[in-house]
């Protein structure tokens, strides 16, 4: 079943670049940000069916999600979102199934005038791609479908079933994976494609999102030693009390997160407030992220958040007499370590080695992926995908050398995992 040679997958794959390249930088121009993400969508559905691949939709159930283990809050619409998926059929049996997954969701450019180049414009200089989104992660949906493309075009068939999966929504609830598995889709093991180009992700954090929503009371700014109460600045000493939370979760890591300085980040990512320079603000909210351990459970975080918003309410006269409201709409999820053995980590890391001449280590992140959801379900996952620079910034690139080092070294491990016979 695997008389397919290294060097074989590796042509093959290689005679793919200039297509991988090319999708990936309409994927770029395609500013799939919260809400918007059918455009990119459709790309991807002309790219698994130009791998000779029939594709599905998998739409997203609101339903369904709200009411299934894993989910997250949420507060916006979600009817006419869709997941593509495409299924990479065997024509014999003896190997092991593969999701391959990745998301088209990317965040948003964050002050545009910062860029060096219009962020969702594909900018090639050398080696490095950029454009929001380049390398968080359209990269890897290339480069996952440039392998399924690449074997399939050689003549080859896998001896297990490859599904290939573009999602929505990674980057706020993980819900398109999740709609994904609620749909059925299981598999021996799944590698998504994030940008970790130099090792193997086997464990990370969880991640909660909250909203802290602090009452002033307005009064003309000419008075405002003495008159009102400023719910901006009240907003500031909260966000201090939960600095102190932040101090106190990084005190004593548990591993495998023993090994990181600081591996619990707070970060007040929105602020909103006011309403008039001349008046002392009568409202303010602030949205958080802030990660928990694995084997913690985000019902325990949301509980230590909310005891720390009320003793700082304790603390301040007026925000006594008005407690601030913490709310919850976007990530509230768990973290996970794969512990023991890990087989398709095994083979991945086996295949690295071959193209590179040495394994890499497998380590655990600080970030939070839809890996969690397989692991839930009792599905190994792991992240490799290519090499990004200031994802979430400014000037987001992509190595498109990488680009096809990840598709060789993932050709190879799908070769090793799934078996590949000549059709």
């Amino acid at each position: 079943m695997n008389e397919v040679s290294d060097e074989a997958v590796l042509d093959a794959v290689s005679a793919e670049r200039g297509w991988m390249e090319d999708l990936l930088a309409r994927l770029v121009e395609a500013p799939t940000t919260l809400g918007d993400e059918e455009a990119g969508q459709r790309l991807i559905q002309a790219a698994f069916a130009e791998c000779g691949l029939d594709t599905r939709d998998v739409p997203l159930d609101e339903e369904a999600l709200r009411a299934a283990p894993g989910a997250s809050p949420f507060g916006w619409e979600v009817e006419g979102k869709r997941n593509v998926v495409a299924d990479w059929e065997p024509v014999t049996d003896g190997g092991r199934s593969l999701i391959l997954n990745g998301h088209i969701d990317v965040v948003p450019p964050a002050e545009e005038s910062l860029w060096t180049h219009p962020p969702f414009e594909a900018v090639r200089d050398g080696d490095w791609l950029y454009g929001r989104g380049a390398g968080d992660m359209k990269a890897g949906l290339a480069t996952m479908t440039g392998v399924v493309r690449a074997l399939g075009r050689a003549g080859y068939a896998p001896a297990a079933p490859v599904q290939l999966q573009s999602v929505v929504e990674e980057e706020c609830t993980g819900h398109g994976t999740l709609q994904c598995l609620l749909d059925g889709s299981r598999a021996d093991a799944c590698v998504i494609t994030e940008p970790h180009p130099d090792h193997i992700t086997i464990a990370q954090v969880g991640v909660l999102w909250f909203h802290v929503d602090v009452a002033g009371v307005p009064a003309h700014a000419a008075r405002a030693s003495r008159l009102g109460f400023n719910a901006i600045e009240a907003a500031g000493d909260v966000l201090q009390a939960l600095r102190r939370l932040e101090e106190r979760l990084n005190e004593d890591p548990p591993a495998p997160y023993d090994t990181f300085e600081h591996p619990i980040n707070l970060n007040p990512g929105v602020i909103s407030g006011g309403d008039w320079p001349s008046t002392v603000a009568a409202s303010c909210t602030v949205s958080y992220r802030l990660g928990l351990y694995p084997r913690q459970d985000p019902g325990e975080l949301r509980t230590l958040v909310e005891e720390t918003v009320a003793e700082a309410a304790r603390n301040s006269p007026r925000l006594a007499e008005n407690p601030p409201r913490v709310r919850y709409d976007g990530f509230s999820c768990e973290g996970f370590v794969l512990g023991g053995e890990v087989p398709v980590a095994d083979a991945l890391a086996g295949a690295y080695q071959r193209l590179h001449g040495e394994r890499p280590p497998l380590i655990p992140t600080t970030a939070t992926t839809d890996a969690r959801h397989f692991v839930r379900e009792g599905i190994p996952a792991v992240c490799f995908g290519p090499r990004a620079e200031q994802i979430h910034g400014i000037d987001e690139r992509v190595s498109l050398g990488s680009v096809v080092e990840t598709a060789q070294a993932l050709g190879l491990f799908v070769r090793d995992w799934c078996g590949l016979v000549k059709v």
